[in-house]
């Protein structure tokens, strides 16, 4: 049975956003990562304005519950804002079921980012469906 939790997406203000939400939750991160800290693409480095941004962060909010987020890079496209800033974050129990998910939810809709197997070792896509929502689908290939 796959798990669904919420992505958050910040312009540059997305540590701050989860230290708060850490402060209220009472929890600590499964992880934090910076975009200094990724693999670079094509050879080609962070931009420094981008480097302390969030990459990816984590945080608990039950056994079965986890907040995520990130901040919005120069290189992935506009700022967010209010309305399109998060996304519906699916984690399938196979492989199979991860592009089971994903090809139903981007029906008629538009594909963000093919799903691939990430540097981080998931098998990943992301897609916005037809009525403008925005999914992100993993399958975590170390499970």
């Amino acid at each position: 049975m796959p798990t669904v939790n919420v992505y958050l997406t910040f312009n540059g203000n997305c540590e701050e956003a989860f230290n708060f939400y850490k402060s209220v939750f009472e929890r600590e991160f499964s992880y934090i990562g910076k975009f200094k800290d990724m693999p670079t693409a094509d050879g080609k480095p962070c931009p420094p304005d981008d480097e302390q941004k969030i990459m990816h962060v984590g945080l608990p909010i039950s056994q079965e519950t986890v907040l995520m987020g990130s901040d919005t890079t120069s290189a992935s496209g506009p700022p967010v804002k209010m309305g399109n800033n998060f996304s519906i974050s699916v984690t399938a129990t196979s492989r199979e079921e991860a592009d089971k998910l994903f090809n139903g939810l981007v029906a008629g809709g538009q594909i963000v980012m093919p799903m691939t197997v990430q540097f981080w070792g998931d098998y990943f896509g992301m897609c916005t469906d037809k009525f403008g929502i925005n999914w992100m689908v993993s399958f975590n290939t170390k499970a």
